[in-house]
């Protein structure tokens, strides 16, 4: 029998022979690949992050906002004359609504690091990289908003170049994203209070102005009974329909003594007012106290606690070794090739 030589057949044996005999580059570029991506890892710049997680806050958080809230709400259901047409969020919603909309705002964001020392100490004194360099430190803020299908809650997290720092600015930046919704919701309470209070002093106004017109008539109505009761020399009541039921143009026929007394009752008394003015007057005697406005109240609370974070997230130095490890030594591998062929 005669047997064929192939030469393109793979000689596994040869290979891993050739391999070992070159076991030295292997080892020494897989060493030096490694000690490169160790120094790699001590000069590149470090990236720690911190997460917090949020949720809307108590009303013991919230502090007199609420109950202030709360009442410019019950004035407005009861202007209305009943209940509110569409359901209304709660105060707490509403703060916290707020509060998102600050913490994941860029204008919050970038002013949060304009008044921090650790962009000052990083700022170059160039506008351009200084610019860039902002830019680079509002990216590093990154909101995640909640997700009722995943359970997923309202989220923040923050980069910095230590874990200490990480930890800290994010502390900050949430309390100052909720130091700004208060202001926004203080300034909200303000503007609504003084509407209210124009309002309500135009109802005022406008109830005083009926009774006294109501008050004028009548007393124009019974000066002009007393005169005809003069004239017609009437000193007692001639009719024996209660004086309530007698239209104005009969009034004359209850007598002098009787349209006197009348008369007199009505000076005396003035115009008369219902229920309505009196609590319309109480309730504008609280409103033009004005709201008291808390500088800070909290309008959050914390599901996850911002913590230092104990694993880096770049550079991952042992993930860098190993590529860069297997990097040198499949280098070595072909070194080890090459110098067999040759």
């Amino acid at each position: 029998m005669t047997t064929e030589c192939v030469d393109n057949e793979l000689d596994i044996r040869g290979l891993f022979c050739t391999l070992w005999r070159g076991k030295r580059w292997i080892i020494g570029l897989a060493l030096l690949g490694m000690a490169l991506a160790w120094l790699f890892s001590l000069l590149v710049k470090q990236e720690w992050s911190a997460t917090a997680i949020t949720d809307r806050p108590t009303v013991n958080m919230i502090g007199s906002y609420y109950s202030q809230q709360e009442f410019l709400r019950n004035l407005d259901i009861r202007s209305s004359g009943g209940a509110a047409a569409v359901p209304q969020t709660s105060v707490m919603d509403d703060a916290y609504q707020e509060f998102i909309m600050q913490l994941s705002s860029w204008d919050t964001r970038r002013e949060f690091w304009l008044q921090t020392d650790y962009y000052q100490h990083r700022k170059s004194g160039n506008v351009r990289n200084d610019a860039a360099l902002l830019d680079e430190m509002v990216s590093n803020i990154q909101f995640s908003p909640a997700d009722s299908a995943k359970n997923l809650s309202d989220s923040v997290r923050l980069v910095a170049e230590t874990a200490a720092d990480a930890n800290n600015l994010l502390r900050q930046y949430v309390a100052f994203a909720s130091e700004r919704a208060a202001r926004h919701l203080n300034q909200e309470l303000k503007a609504a209070w003084a509407a209210r209070t124009v309002q309500m002093k135009a109802q005022v106004k406008r109830q005083e102005s009926v009774a006294n017109a109501v008050y004028q008539r009548q007393l124009h109505s019974v000066e002009q009974a007393l005169n005809i009761a003069r004239q017609q020399g009437i000193d007692r009541s001639k009719t024996s329909t209660p004086s309530e039921q007698l239209p104005d143009s009969e009034l004359f026929l209850l007598g002098r003594p009787m349209l006197q007394a009348r008369l007199e009752n009505l000076q005396a008394n003035g115009p008369t007012y219902d229920i309505s003015y009196d609590q319309n007057r109480a309730m504008l005697d609280t409103l033009n106290v004005g709201p008291t406005l808390e500088a800070k109240f909290q309008t959050y609370r914390y599901l996850r606690t911002p913590e230092e974070p104990v694993k880096r997230d770049s550079p991952r130095r042992a993930f860098l070794m190993i590529l860069w490890g297997a990097i040198g030594a499949l280098a070595g591998a072909g070194a080890a090739l090459i110098r067999r062929r040759a």
